[in-house]
């Protein structure tokens, strides 16, 4: 069996898997995370690639890490499992995730080619800077980074 064209198709795939290996937990963040993928679809009424499952499952992991300091104040060690395990789930998706060494290049990079100067340039950075890094670093860490770099 050859490897899936597309990080959708390699959901669907996994999706089958989980469900061949009766893995409930596993089948259950599977499915929450095509919900989302197809609703974006609906909502948009477009067919999404890679960079836009790749924002789904950013934006999912974020929710999933709000919960589980959410959950750790509440003292709700149940929940706070069951948010990691899906927490671990998602990243699986994600591309290698950027060294702190590749992030600092790149958003340098990213400020010398926008010629931004200021603190009032961190719109203009950020959009060179977030197709660029989209699924493999952090953007609140990238964000504090260029506004440290222009400050």
């Amino acid at each position: 069996m050859s490897a899936p064209a597309n990080l959708k198709d390699r959901i669907t795939e996994d999706m089958k898997a989980a469900m061949r290996a009766k893995d409930a937990p596993r089948l259950s963040a599977i499915r929450l995370l095509q919900a989302a993928i197809k609703q974006k679809e609906v909502d948009e009424r477009i067919t999404v690639d890679d960079t836009a499952v790749l924002g789904i499952v950013e934006k999912l992991i974020k929710q999933r890490k709000d919960s589980i300091e959410q959950f750790g104040k509440a003292g709700r060690t149940d929940l706070v499992d069951k948010e990691k395990a899906e927490l671990d789930l998602l990243s699986a998706y994600l591309p290698q995730q950027m060294s702190e060494f590749e992030l600092v290049a790149a958003v340098d990079a990213a400020i010398s080619e926008s010629g931004v100067t200021g603190a009032a340039g961190i719109g203009k950075v950020m959009a060179v800077l977030r197709p660029r890094i989209a699924g493999r670093a952090d953007m609140g860490q990238a964000s504090a980074l260029v506004k440290k770099r222009l400050a």
